[in-house]
């Protein structure tokens, strides 16, 4: 205990010669470096869109990730319901979050709310975002948060919004999605123990020509089974860095029905893994129970 307690009379000491301002700020300082070292990786999950019933199914994946990855999470749901465009409390958690997950579909969330996502991209910090993130914002012409509306572009290297210049669309409520591994990326880490292919519920998005941005590795390619118009194929999976040099992973995947996938599953696990620089896991912990249905677009 002595030197532990020569160590403390020493710090607290230098502490000493400090003005009080400087002094709140060195303890808080310090504290906060002890519990970081001591901590786990902490995961904020972002979630509001209509249709997929993200605020469902990532819990179920975050509950995963405490149980048998040594990880803390939070899962912040838009207010009262997934309806709500224009509250998504608690994104203060992102000051301290290690990884931010998003889930999100034509918000219109105020300029207080989207501050803490600006500042936590501005920080470097990886991203990960789930299939309608492409279009995560719609605010209208006019507003001076417009610029959000490309916030797929900017975090994440995919279109930026629905249709427009980069014609971002799918093939129809009717089609499903044949994935497979990308043969010159099957060897990244993030596809550990993914099956060469499988198959998604998810409708295929169309991102090709123009994206995924320039410079981002192609993951998994999806093929339209049963398209309502001519289509090719396109990339569902991508890992990209973005302009603050923060990693990202994006996928277009993310139907709910995709999430009872075990391959799907170890996809999304092993990129929380590789987004926080930790070695992705040799030894798969099992398939998760998730059987959310699909929900599709309802009324409040």
């Amino acid at each position: 205990m002595k030197p532990n307690r020569r160590t403390f009379l020493h710090y607290s000491a230098s502490l000493l010669a400090l003005s009080p301002l400087t002094l709140a700020d060195a303890v808080a300082s310090h504290t906060k470096k002890i519990g970081s070292a001591a901590g786990k990786p902490y995961v904020v999950f972002v979630t509001g869109d209509h249709e997929y019933s993200g605020e469902l199914t990532l819990p179920l994946i975050a509950a995963e990730l405490e149980k048998n990855y040594g990880m803390r999470t939070k899962v912040l749901k838009a207010s009262p319901d997934q309806n709500s465009e224009k509250n998504l409390p608690g994104l203060e958690a992102l000051k301290e979050a290690d990884l931010a997950v998003f889930f999100l579909r034509w918000r219109q969330l105020p300029k207080e709310q989207l501050q803490y996502i600006d500042e936590y991209l501005k920080s470097g910090k990886p991203v990960m975002g789930f299939r309608t993130t492409t279009h995560a914002f719609n605010f209208p012409e006019g507003d001076e948060q417009k610029r959000w509306n490309a916030f797929g572009e900017f975090a994440f290297g995919s279109p930026p919004g629905w249709g427009g210049k980069a014609q971002h669309t799918h093939y129809g409520h009717k089609s499903t999605t044949d994935v497979t591994i990308i043969p010159e990326a099957a060897k990244h880490p993030i596809l550990t123990g993914v099956d060469p292919s499988f198959h998604a519920s998810s409708w295929l998005y169309r991102v090709l020509p123009d994206y995924p941005a320039k410079g981002s590795t192609w993951l998994l390619m999806g093929k339209s089974v049963n398209p309502d118009k001519a289509a090719i194929d396109n990339p569902v999976a991508w890992t990209w860095k973005n302009e603050w040099g923060g990693k990202t992973f994006f996928t277009t995947l993310g139907h709910p029905e995709d999430f009872q996938v075990e391959s799907f599953q170890r996809l999304v696990v092993n990129a929380i893994h590789w987004e926080l620089g930790m070695p992705v896991p040799k030894r798969w912990k099992g398939k998760v129970a998730i059987n959310v249905p699909y929900r599709g677009i309802v009324k409040s």
